[in-house]
């Protein structure tokens, strides 16, 4: 299924939970891995406004002013601020998250600045102007769990798609971020039901999950999951898997607990 290429950019977010592996040996999020999420989700923005390849000229003073905890999630949101003929300023906010609490900090945050790479028949090209940043109305229902991620060479198969295992990681990860969301508790992975993949998504394009809660049980929680590929250079998007998992809210004995109701 193929969609038209979005009229504006959206905001774009990236969302990771940390692991044992991204951290320092103070237990908190290695401040080269928050610079490289930042980074990304710098260049996922201007390539959504440009429709061109981009690399990274610069970026302001960064001062962290919290830190990362193990198990936490981290959100890196980027913002075009500044559009001149050939680059762009990419507001990057990195906010920390307590998935239990629900409390959330702006760890950082920087401008950086991006150069277009223009392309080779069109020696002219010119940015796009700054885009109208007025807010999108809510959409009905749930909250809905938007985050997107660039499809890297070591995420790829001998096709040079991504690779089926990086997806279904990517939609777990999708589905627990939007289950320990709505009851603000330990989840775990009941089962996945049918998962259906649509078509593939190729190296260098955004890959862009899309989570809602669909069902709540007692302790449990149907999570649908939407896997969309985007062509950063066109901008077309397309539907390219969706599945359904089944998350359990658990508690530190991993015993199931109770879930809030999907509408209050």
């Amino acid at each position: 299924m193929i969609t038209r290429a979005l009229e504006k950019p959206v905001r774009t977010s990236l969302i990771d939970l940390v692991f044992p592996g991204d951290t320092n040996h103070h237990g908190t999020l290695f401040g080269g891995t928050a610079l490289a999420h930042m980074d990304k989700v710098a260049f996922i923005t201007a390539a959504r406004h440009g429709h061109v390849g981009f690399v990274t000229a610069s970026c302001e003073r960064i001062d962290f002013k919290a830190p990362v905890f193990l198990g936490q999630l981290t959100e890196a949101v980027g913002t075009v601020e500044r559009v001149g003929r050939t680059s762009m300023g990419v507001r990057v906010e990195l906010y920390a998250e307590d998935l239990l609490s629900g409390e959330r900090h702006l760890c950082t945050q920087g401008l950086f600045n991006m150069v277009a790479i223009r392309p080779k028949d069109q020696p002219d090209y010119v940015l796009p102007p700054l885009p109208d940043l007025t807010e999108e109305p809510a959409e009905a229902g749930p909250p809905v769990l938007r985050m997107v991620e660039l499809v890297l060479p070591g995420m790829t198969n001998a096709t040079k798609t991504l690779y089926g295992g990086h997806a279904l990681s990517m939609m777990g990860k999708a589905a627990t971020i939007a289950a320990s969301r709505h009851c603000r508790a330990a989840v775990l992975m009941a089962s996945s039901r049918q998962m259906d993949f649509d078509g593939p998504i190729h190296e260098g394009e955004a890959a862009e999950l899309v989570a809602r809660v669909r069902q709540v049980g007692r302790s449990s929680m149907t999570i649908q999951v939407e896997l969309w590929g985007e062509a950063l250079l066109s901008g077309a998007r397309r539907r390219c898997a969706e599945g359904e998992f089944v998350m359990v809210a658990v508690d530190d004995a991993n015993r199931p607990v109770k879930v809030p109701p999907l509408y209050p």
